[in-house]
């Protein structure tokens, strides 16, 4: 999630039909996975949104319903919407296991879970790590780019996790919810990754290597999460890709790259797309979590729109790439951590 209003953009055509009988990604061979959908709450209403990704045939999407710089409470007030609004759509279906996910591929529905970025929608309390495993979310950052109760974001002085921070990583292993490391501090990600008995991931983060920025990870970091088994899915958002604008080309090079450092199973996809809501109204909360230094252009961010998939899996292709690592690039790694980290 930016956090800030974004154009719109895409690798291929932006159609926004909804679907009739099954999706696209039922007909299609290959399964694609977002992991991470970058958006935050605005109300029920938004759930109409995720048509955007059901016209462009993804099969599974990661929705967020809360981050640190919102109230807790807020993310409470998302997941109940969200619930709701998705139950009663025919074509989507909120998930809990994979074995779930898959049956709604087969029906030809976009199978759905939530997340959150940061330990702030926690409240400091640790009994609600289960609360929201159970409401549906599947995955948890630990800090949102500034320092929390648990641990430190990637725009601030990172000092590592707090007991608070340790005591909830060890939670998530226990109920089953993924640790995820975007975001984050260098430091708080690493110590999170050593402490996690389970595989960890970055859902939506790209390679300092090819264009420094502090949301970018370095390749200790990448290292580090792929020695857990665990998977960077990589972002369309254009300040994180390069200088120039977001394209699927600048993403399969940083795929290409990860896939090099750490070998083809450890790299997805989770574009981290923005609808164009506007977010933070309040200007200095909005400047501590995007320093304007790091985000010179964020009123009019590029982001790739879910409809880069398929441009994504031809580039994979002309590169040379091998059937069975197009596949799991393109949802079969994240379909991995699923099946070893969610509680059956």
């Amino acid at each position: 999630m930016i956090g800030r209003r974004s154009v719109l953009r895409g690798g291929v055509s932006a159609g926004l039909a909804v679907f009739a009988g099954r999706s696209k990604a039922a007909e299609h061979e290959m399964f694609y996975w977002d992991n991470h959908a970058g958006f935050d709450f605005h109300g029920p209403q938004d759930i109409d949104l995720l048509d955007r990704w059901r016209a462009a045939g993804i099969g599974y999407l990661s929705v967020n319903v809360g981050y640190d710089p919102v109230p807790w409470t807020s993310t409470v007030r998302a997941i109940a919407d969200y619930t709701r609004q998705i139950e009663s759509r025919s074509d989507m279906a909120l998930c809990s296991t994979l074995a779930e996910i898959r049956r709604a591929r087969r029906a030809g529905k976009m199978a759905l879970t939530f997340d959150i970025e940061g330990m702030g929608s926690l409240n400091g309390d640790l009994s609600m790590v289960e609360f929201y495993y159970k409401a549906g979310v599947r995955q948890m950052l630990i800090a949102y780019n500034l320092n929390n109760d648990a641990g430190g974001g990637c725009h601030d002085d990172d000092k590592g996790l707090t007991d608070f921070g340790r005591a909830v990583i060890l939670e998530m292993n226990r109920v089953g919810m993924t640790v995820d490391c975007a975001h984050s501090g260098i430091r708080s990600g690493l110590e999170a990754m050593k402490l996690s008995k389970k595989p960890c991931i970055f859902s939506h983060a790209n390679a300092r290597a090819l264009h420094e920025h502090q949301r970018n990870i370095t390749d200790e970091q990448i290292k580090a999460c792929a020695a857990t088994g665990g998977v960077i899915g990589v972002n369309g958002v254009a300040p994180y890709l390069g200088d120039g604008p977001g394209s699927p080309e600048a993403m399969v090079a940083h795929i290409d790259y990860m896939v090099k450092l750490v070998g083809a199973d450890h790299v997805g996809i989770g574009l981290d797309y923005d609808c164009g809501l506007d977010s933070i109204p309040d200007k200095e909360t909005s400047d501590r979590y995007w320093p304007p230094a790091l985000y010179p252009n964020s009123a009019n961010l590029e982001i790739l729109a879910p409809d880069a998939f398929p441009a994504i899996e031809r580039l994979l292709r002309a590169k040379g790439y091998r059937e069975k690592d197009v596949r799991a690039i393109m949802g079969g790694n994240f379909q991995r951590i699923a099946s070893q980290v969610w509680a059956i």
